[in-house]
This record gives C-alpha cells, sequence and structure tokens, in this order.
C-alpha cells in the first residue's frame, strides 16, 4: 500500500485488483509523475468492492479511483487524473 507523500496533491485512493493491467499501468504512470495513491485491493477488502459495485452501477469495474472530494472515476487516463487534481 502506498502512503501520499506529495505536497501538491490530496489523497487519491485507487481500488484495484493484483491482475488488473489497467489498474498497474496508471499506478505506474501516477508514481512516474510523482502522484501518490493509496491502493485497496477490492479482492481482499469485501466492503471497498462492495464500494465500487455502488459507484460502478453493480459491477466491479477497477481501477476506480476516489479523489479527497469523494468524486470517483473509473479507469481514468493519467490525463483526466492530473485534470481531477488541479481542480481541488
Amino acid at each position: 500500500m502506498t502512503t501520499p507523500t506529495s505536497s501538491t496533491t490530496e489523497q487519491v485512493t485507487m481500488y484495484s485488483t493484483p491482475w488488473c493491467g489497467f489498474c498497474k499501468r496508471l499506478k505506474s504512470q501516477l508514481a512516474r509523475d510523482g502522484i501518490a495513491i493509496q491502493e485497496v485491493d477490492i479482492e481482499r477488502d469485501p466492503s471497498a468492492a462492495e464500494y465500487v459495485m455502488g459507484v460502478n452501477g453493480g459491477n466491479q469495474t477497477v481501477p476506480t479511483l476516489v479523489f479527497a472530494d469523494g468524486t470517483a472515476m473509473t479507469n481514468p487516463s493519467l490525463a483526466q487524473v492530473k485534470e481531477k487534481l488541479t481542480e481541488q
């Protein structure tokens, strides 16, 4: 689990699974850009899986990112995440 360390970003939580290629790619891109995340494996945390299903119309779609303001994005691009962080 990665703890937020950047003073330029608010906390971002990424709900993911270990086998998700989209999750791995986005996590790598965020790390390269210095955007810290807290990662939650929905396969190990049933309440996290329920949350993701609630955000995504009953589907366990990952990556689902939740921002400090409570908004969520499903499978966003790096550009979308960066744009959202500049709004906060």
